[in-house]
């Protein structure tokens, strides 16, 4: 990346208006031309959205974008629309226990609702709040006992098996850590009681060890901030046995996405961290030496993306994809959504992008390495709010262009004349980018950005 370190906060109050009309725009559009009875919307195919994957892990995306645009906007059509969805169809997600997403569905939905009330955005409801409550009190402990032992820890396991530790599961450890913070904890055999807490940080750690390299020889393709989306463990004795990937290229090479998923995942749990007792967090190593480990692997994967992507921020869709070097010097130019080779994912600049300002805040932006993520981030995002990449055919159901699902089985929409999918957008792309904005937006207003656990502390108390 090329860093643009003249870009403000205040660069963007056009962009961000412009943003808005269009996202509403898209929830209205998908609103009613998308029904219920097909599933769960994950990507555009010639700008419709259609139901496919594995399971229905975007759908609290659909709903929380509603939520998300009543706050930006305070239109409250959205905050209704939101409501009625979250009500009548998320409570399977709630209680679902063959999936590694309650972080992305769960938080997306009932988590910012029950944020809006504690912030005062919406009137406080005691039936109401309490009714959020519950559902995110039972999330995280449904989560966490999809569980996997490790002679030093554990892992929440993927959908594949309790073999699998998935990259992306950093992001659903926000839902262990609400359920803790609302006081829950999982019940286990003979009424044991497991702490959600203790769970959230041995995942954590778990990811930080095996899913996140740092250039200490592992193999021979090991770099730092390099990530596997998966690792694969012998559970008959718990030994790590090798990386591998679902999405991305190979286990050897760093699916893009899924350092994104690394680069916010860490970042935002180094936030929380600032906020809990040192007390509970002697029980887990302590303080420090989980600031050691988050904070290293959060630097590592924005490292590695700085360092790994195209002059304007936007990733190609794996570090090592086989047809990279067709593209010549493609590090040293803008990326190129419309090129013959391979895909780029924006959905991974929408989702890194948070990770690199939260980081870059964390650090704080008057110090030279806090400032370097810090306008990092606001590279990638002055990039994606523009065009080709912000969708403005009203047409298109999509929000933000030019993201990919599943390049190895080949799953997104490649238009005709073309070797490669491009044009399209995904529900997990347009999610993120409408929260990217709204931390914009916050910034920009002088508030606080959003954070996952906001005003749960004042809840508890």
């Amino acid at each position: 990346m090329k860093l643009n370190n003249d870009i403000r906060l205040t660069d963007f109050r056009n962009d961000l208006d412009g943003f808005w009309d269009l996202s509403g725009q898209k929830i209205c559009l998908i609103e009613k031309e998308f029904t219920a009875t097909q599933g769960a919307p994950v990507f555009t195919w010639k700008g419709k959205y259609i139901s496919k994957g594995w399971t229905d892990w975007t759908q609290g995306f659909q709903f929380g974008s509603a939520i998300l645009q009543f706050d930006a906007t305070g239109e409250e059509e959205f905050l209704t629309l939101g409501k009625r969805q979250t009500v009548e169809q998320m409570a399977s997600h709630v209680s679902h226990v063959g999936v590694h997403d309650h972080g992305f569905n769960n938080l997306s939905t009932y988590g910012n609702l029950l944020r809006l009330m504690n912030e005062g955005r919406i009137p406080d409801n005691e039936f109401e709040r309490n009714f959020y409550a519950l559902a995110l009190k039972v999330s995280g402990a449904v989560q966490a006992a999809r569980w996997t032992d490790l002679p030093d820890g554990g892992f929440i396991y993927s959908f594949n098996g309790p073999h699998s530790l998935f990259v992306d599961t950093v992001r659903s450890c926000r839902s262990l850590m609400v359920s803790h913070r609302l006081g829950h904890s999982l019940k286990g055999e003979n009424d044991r009681n497991i702490s959600l807490l203790g769970r959230a940080i041995d995942h954590l750690k778990a990811t930080a060890r095996y899913s996140v390299f740092y250039g200490d020889g592992r193999d021979g393709y090991d770099e730092w901030g390099r990530t596997a989306h998966e690792s694969i463990f012998n559970v008959n004795d718990g030994r790590y046995r090798c990386p591998n990937s679902q999405q991305g290229f190979s286990g050897f090479t760093t699916w893009t996405r899924g350092a994104a998923w690394a680069m916010v995942g860490f970042a935002e749990e180094l936030e929380l961290l600032a906020t809990l007792d040192d007390a509970e967090l002697a029980l887990f190593g302590g303080r420090s030496a989980l600031e050691v480990i988050f904070l290293k692997a959060a630097k590592a994967t924005c490292d590695w993306f700085i360092a790994n992507t195209p002059t304007d921020g936007i990733p190609y869709w794996d570090g090592g994809a086989p047809n990279l070097y067709r593209l010549g010097d493609y590090l040293n130019r803008p990326a190129d959504p419309f090129n013959d080779w391979e895909p780029v994912d924006s959905s991974a600049a929408a989702i890194g992008a948070q990770g690199l300002l939260r980081l870059g805040l964390y650090l704080g932006v008057d110090s030279e390495e806090g400032a370097r993520y810090w306008q990092a981030g606001l590279t990638v995002s002055k990039t994606m709010l523009s065009d080709p990449y912000i969708s403005r055919d009203e047409h298109h159901q999509g929000l933000l262009l030019h993201s990919i699902y599943h390049q190895p089985n080949r799953w997104d929409y490649v238009p005709e004349g073309s070797r490669i999918a491009y044009g399209e957008a995904c529900m997990w792309g347009d999610y993120h980018i409408r929260e990217l904005a709204l931390f914009l937006n916050r910034h920009l207003a002088g508030q606080p950005g959003q954070s996952f656990f906001s005003g749960i502390n004042e809840y508890d108390k």
